[in-house]
């Protein structure tokens, strides 16, 4: 995301109403404040029942919520938090397999889930905000049928997009490539070589036993070239990613007359099983304020990736 300079306009996005809702009915709270992610495998409606009833209850408590997240400081308000569902951290080397294993069996997986993904067809929707405080000031709105030709060629149908409002920034081509390719990120066999994976440990998240890694790129200085930048979690099972928390980069603080500042927030995506088997991501959410020269800009990004459906019905 780049500061709005003086003079400048938002881009004005021509599209059609259409089908912009998650689940239900998508009203501004629910965009503004997602729903709660829990992480786990495909189980019969039996078995997940009781939990949807307690939840039902628990959401007619959810003005007690908004009265003790008011009282929160105002310091921890617009942070990504990447902790949520977390377990506590064992950083015990693994008992039965050896972390050289677990990375070349999450790249053999990643390389399966991500061709897999090519032959699906899904709804995208993205929401930015402007914030001051808990209140947006401005955002932008687009949805968006994605689906992939036979040569793997990425393919978009945007439905609904409504004139941006974003307040003190601009979005760029690094914002749209991180939509794209680093907030539903996955880290193939090909993509592996470029990063250096840390072993954090392992850890129970939700639902899930999960490894833990720290991922930093190889190389930051290499020009033109993009990366991600922060850790992952990898289910112990299926050795897929299940969860991911960091940023893209690198970042354009110190730049010359003629060009902008890049600065880009931090995100958590979580991934849900698709048809039993493959982990595809389906909810990214961002809280940041990013540091510009010219003033602070709090922003807040829920992306939402629903209705996955293998292309041709197959």
């Amino acid at each position: 995301m780049a500061p709005v300079q003086a003079g400048g306009k938002d881009l004005h996005i021509c599209g059609r109403c259409g089908c912009g809702h998650w689940n239900k009915a998508f009203d501004r709270k629910d965009r503004e404040e997602g729903p709660h992610w829990t992480l786990r495998r495909a189980v019969p409606l039996w078995r997940i029942l009781p939990t949807l009833i307690m939840r039902e209850l628990i959401k007619r408590d959810i003005q007690l919520t908004v009265i003790l997240v008011l009282l929160l400081p105002v310091g921890l308000w617009g942070q990504t938090d990447c902790e949520t569902g977390n377990g506590p951290l064992d950083s015990a080397q693994p008992k039965t397999i050896s972390v050289q294993d677990v990375i070349q069996k999450l790249g053999a997986a990643e390389t399966v889930t991500k061709e897999a993904r090519l032959h699906y067809t899904y709804k995208q929707d993205v929401l930015m905000q402007t914030l001051v405080g808990k209140d947006a000031t401005g955002e932008f709105h687009e949805v968006t049928n994605i689906s992939y030709d036979e040569k793997g060629k990425r393919k978009e149908e945007v439905t609904f997009a409504a004139q941006s409002t974003l307040r003190g920034i601009q979005r760029t081509q690094e914002d749209m490539e991180d939509i794209r390719v680093f907030m539903p990120l996955m880290l193939t066999s090909e993509d592996l070589p470029q990063y250096k994976l840390t072993y954090d440990g392992q850890q129970h998240v939700d639902d899930l036993d999960t490894y833990e890694f720290h991922v930093e790129p190889k190389k930051k200085d290499e020009k033109g070239k993009r990366y991600f930048q922060g850790r992952i979690w990898v289910d112990a099972q299926d050795f897929q990613i299940v969860k991911v928390c960091g940023k893209s980069g690198p970042e354009k603080v110190q730049v010359k007359k003629h060009e902008r500042p890049e600065l880009h927030p931090t995100f958590v995506t979580y991934r849900q099983q698709v048809d039993g088997r493959y982990w595809f991501p389906a909810y990214t959410r961002s809280e940041d304020t990013l540091q510009f020269k010219t003033g602070p800009v709090q922003v807040r990004e829920i992306i939402k990736y629903s209705g996955y459906k293998r292309a041709g019905g197959g």
